[in-house]
C-alpha cells in the first residue's frame, strides 16, 4: 500500500498523504495494517467518515488491540479517522460543508470530498473482500446499536447475523455512499451504527467492538472464544421517521429499544408557556432505534425513528 509491502505476520501503520490546509500543513490518512502469517479474506474496518461520529474511532483501537498478527488469518486494513478534515473541526462535514459519504467513488480531479473518497477507494476497497463502516446517529440524536446491510445477500446476511448487534436492519443503499461504491464492487458491506456524534457511548462501543471479533470469527480470520448474544438480533425491513407535526419542546416518553405498539404515545410537544401540548402517537408496531435529544423541534423535523414490524409476523422475528 502506497509503495510500502506488508510482510506475513508483520503490522504496519502508514500515512497516505490527502492535501495540504491554508497554512501548508499536510494532512494525511492514518491506516493501520495487520497481515496475518497465513492467507485469508482482507477485511476493512472504517470510521468518522462523518468527522464528528467517533465511537468508531474507539472500536478500531479496542479491536486492533486485541488482533495479533500471528494469530491472524488473511488481512486486517484499518482506518479510523477517514474525514480527518472533519474530525479536526468536531464537524460532520469537510471544509467546503460536502457529506463525504454522499461523494463515493470519487475522482482524483474532483472536490475535496471527491478527492479523498477515491484515495481511500483505491488504497483500502479495492484491496478487500469484505468491509465494517462505523457510524454514529447525526449531532443532537442517539441511535439505538444497529446493523444496516444488505439482508437479501446471502454473504452479508450471514456477516449482518454473526455481527451480533441488537437490530439488523435491511437497508438499500444511498447514491454517493461508501456502502453503495462497495457493493457495485461485489464486496459485502455491514454500516454499523449506535450512539451519538461528540460523545463515547460505552454500551455502543462494547456491541461494536464484540461485534467486529464476531465477524472476523465467522470468516475464519481469527479463532476466538465469544460468548454468543443472549437473544437473536431482531430482524425488520423498513424504517421509518416520526416528524414533528408542529413546532415546540418535545417531551419523549419512550426509551431507546423500547417495543411500542400502534397508537402508543410516544412523546408530547408543547410551547413553552404551557398553554397547548400535541400528542405523538406510533403510527405503527415497531421499536424505537433512534430520537432527537434536542427538545426544540420545528414542525417537520424527525424526533424518532422507529424499526417497524410487519404487521403479519411475530414481533420476537
Amino acid at each position: 500500500m502506497a509503495g510500502v509491502a506488508i510482510a506475513p505476520g508483520e503490522r504496519k501503520c502508514l500515512e497516505l498523504p490527502v492535501g495540504r490546509l491554508p497554512t501548508q500543513t499536510m494532512l494525511s490518512l492514518p491506516v493501520t495494517i495487520i497481515n496475518g502469517l497465513q492467507t485469508g479474506p482482507k477485511l476493512w474496518l472504517s470510521a468518522a467518515i462523518h468527522g464528528d461520529e467517533i465511537n468508531g474511532v474507539e472500536i478500531i483501537r479496542q479491536v486492533l488491540e486485541q488482533v495479533k498478527p500471528e494469530q491472524l488469518y488473511g488481512s486486517l486494513i484499518a482506518v479510523p479517522i477517514v474525514n480527518v478534515f472533519g474530525f479536526i473541526e468536531q464537524s460532520r462535514y469537510l471544509p467546503d460543508r460536502r457529506d463525504l459519504n454522499r461523494s463515493f467513488p470519487g475522482s482524483p480531479r474532483g472536490s475535496l470530498a471527491s478527492r479523498l473518497a477515491h484515495l481511500f477507494m483505491r488504497e483500502v476497497v479495492s484491496r478487500c473482500t469484505h468491509g465494517i463502516d462505523l457510524h454514529t446517529a447525526s449531532h443532537h440524536r442517539t441511535n439505538l446499536p444497529q446493523v444496516r446491510a444488505n439482508l437479501q445477500d446471502a454473504e452479508t446476511y450471514r456477516c449482518a447475523k454473526a455481527f451480533g448487534a441488537p437490530m439488523l436492519i435491511h437497508a438499500t443503499t444511498r447514491d454517493g455512499s461508501l456502502r453503495q461504491a462497495a457493493t457495485q464492487r461485489g464486496i459485502p458491506v455491514l454500516l454499523y451504527e449506535g450512539g451519538e456524534a461528540l460523545r463515547f457511548d460505552d454500551y455502543a462501543i462494547a456491541i461494536g467492538v464484540k461485534g467486529i471479533l464476531q465477524v472476523m470469527n465467522h470468516l475464519g480470520m481469527v479463532q476466538l472464544g465469544l460468548t454468543p448474544p443472549a437473544a437473536p438480533p431482531m430482524e425488520v425491513k423498513e424504517s421509518k421517521w416520526i416528524r414533528a407535526r408542529r413546532s415546540g419542546i418535545f417531551h419523549l416518553k419512550v426509551t431507546l429499544g423500547q417495543q411500542v405498539e400502534k397508537k402508543q404515545l410516544l412523546g408530547v410537544i408543547s410551547d413553552a408557556f404551557g398553554e397547548s401540548t400535541f400528542n405523538t402517537y406510533a403510527p405503527c408496531n415497531g421499536v424505537v432505534i433512534g430520537y432527537t435529544q434536542n427538545p426544540l423541534v420545528n414542525q417537520g423535523d424527525g424526533i424518532l425513528h422507529l424499526a417497524v414490524f410487519d404487521a403479519r409476523s411475530d414481533k420476537k422475528e
